[in-house]
């Protein structure tokens, strides 16, 4: 899959004014160029959960390759006024902008990967200005899209093996929220969507049936059916809910008689309102004994992970999931609590000084240094612990991890399979990765999602996983905590 400029890359101006006013004040400070190291990471887990799936990276680095400053760009920066009515910006500054070129590092987590709280996704090393402006638009294409995989993942664990089918589209946040959500639920496992922009631009498959004005176009139920089937012979399935359901289900029936003297069949039904537990399983008798065992049973109506679990603990035979609202918008909880934070900088002499952010809210402290994460296999390639370490610093043979609330302590010398999250995306600049398409994202997902403790993925009660820091770098953190002014060469 490559990654070039597109109808969708967003424009350098997606950002907010502080970056630009924090880019001429690095400019005009002179220390622009000073290399910097800023990590972007989420401080809590989404929906009640233990886990999230990183998502988002493709549309990052197309950002990121493409970042240009135009001369409309330049023109409308050119235009902005202080208080007092003046440029906001000098001249100087602007010719600054005309000539980027991007040339930071950037290390991320793959696409799909199972990911958790306090670790970074990605981290950027490069010019300080650089490294600054681009963290609004990194935090908008990767918070959404991680949140948005994350729901997915949470209701297909809940369809138990069912294909769960993304139809957002219609309620999600705009165009642009309808097609990142799209993609975003596919990474996270679902089998297709509605929306056919999505489907063009990421190859994902999609699917649909019919809606209920579709039925009350003709003079009657049955009808409407005769005519679907009679324009898609081989794509019938038929929404049976618009006057009364089950007459609705005997309606479809009698279609797919007729489609079985062709050599064909009816496809599936589709519930959208109502008792859908018991309505499946009337639905599923009437096919049943007209002898249309392989038609499927296809639910929608407002369903979420815990609709889904509620409905299968009651034996409802609903073969496939259409998931809309719930998923598009990340209806329960519709933000990511993802920051990006300044962790390291060089001084004048070009010696690294560690820097964090101190907070009474200690969960809204930062890691200061160059952070990488070790996740560490059992044997039978469960993961057992994420370990973060400062490169910087190093990481001794036999790590201790502490736990993040700095309470427990305990030795990872017993599992030897251990892989780093954080790869190479970028070095000065240049594209150094082949990203993924949405197929391999999604099929990384599963895989990791699957390998994860039952106890994490659970949906209700779920138990944390062990993610902590390197006893080292522990102590270096809560030194730097207690200090004044935090931060110290190295």
């Amino acid at each position: 899959m490559s990654i070039t400029p597109s109808e969708a890359a967003p424009s350098a101006l997606l950002t907010d004014l502080y970056q630009v006013t924090m880019a001429y004040g690095y400019w005009k400070a002179e220390i622009a160029q000073r290399s910097a190291v800023f990590h972007l990471f989420f401080r809590k887990h989404p929906f009640a959960g233990q886990y999230a799936v990183a998502c988002g990276l493709p549309q990052a680095i197309e950002f990121l390759q493409s970042l240009r400053f135009s001369d409309s760009d330049l023109t409308y920066l050119e235009s902005l006024r202080d208080a007092d009515g003046q440029p906001l910006l000098a001249a100087g500054f602007l010719d600054h902008l005309s000539r980027w070129r991007f040339c930071c590092d950037v290390d991320a987590v793959p696409e799909g990967t199972i990911v958790f709280a306090h670790e970074p996704l990605l981290r950027v090393r490069g010019p300080l200005l650089q490294a600054q402006f681009i963290e609004t638009a990194l935090l908008a294409l990767i918070n959404f899209p991680t949140l948005v995989a994350t729901k997915a993942a949470r209701i297909v664990g809940a369809a138990q093996g069912r294909p769960v089918l993304e139809f957002g589209l219609r309620r999600a946040q705009g165009p642009d929220g309808g097609v990142t959500a799209s993609r975003a639920a596919y990474v996270g496992g679902c089998a297709a969507t509605s929306n056919v922009l999505a489907g063009k631009r990421y190859d994902i498959p999609v699917r649909g049936t019919h809606a209920h004005s579709w039925v009350m176009a003709f003079d009657n139920e049955q009808q409407a059916f005769e005519r679907y089937a009679e324009a898609l012979p081989s794509n019938c399935t038929l929404l049976v809910d618009t006057y009364d359901t089950l007459e609705g289900v005997r309606h479809a029936v009698q279609t797919g008689l007729r489609l079985r003297q062709q050599g064909l069949r009816l496809h599936g039904i589709r519930l959208d309102s109502g008792d859908l537990a018991e309505l499946s399983k009337q639905a599923r008798q009437i096919l049943d004994r007209a002898g249309f065992h392989d038609t499927k049973i296809v639910a929608s109506s407002d369903l979420d992970e815990y609709e889904l679990d509620r409905l299968l603990s009651q034996n409802a035979p609903i073969d496939v999931w259409g998931v809309g609202t719930r998923l598009a918008t990340a209806y329960d909880e519709p933000a990511l609590t993802g920051v990006y934070k300044l962790a390291a900088l060089q001084d004048a002499g070009g010696e690294w000084t560690y820097r964090l952010k101190r907070s009474e809210e200690r969960a809204k402290a930062s890691d200061p240094g160059m952070l990488q994460v070790r996740r560490f296999f059992r044997s039978d390639g469960q993961p057992e612990a994420d370990l973060i370490y400062d490169l910087l610093t190093g990481l001794e043979a036999n790590p201790r991890i502490v736990s993040l609330d700095g309470s427990t302590t305990q030795a990872l010398d017993h599992l030897t399979e251990w892989d780093d999250l954080l790869v190479p995306i970028f070095r000065e600049g240049t594209l150094v990765y082949q990203p993924s398409p949405a197929e391999a994202a999604r099929q990384k997902c599963q895989s990791q999602w699957a390998a994860l403790p039952e106890p994490v993925r659970r949906l209700r009660d779920p138990q944390p996983y062990l993610v902590g820091r390197e006893s080292r770098f522990h102590a270096l953190r809560s030194r730097l905590m207690d200090e004044t002014t935090p931060g110290t060469g190295t």
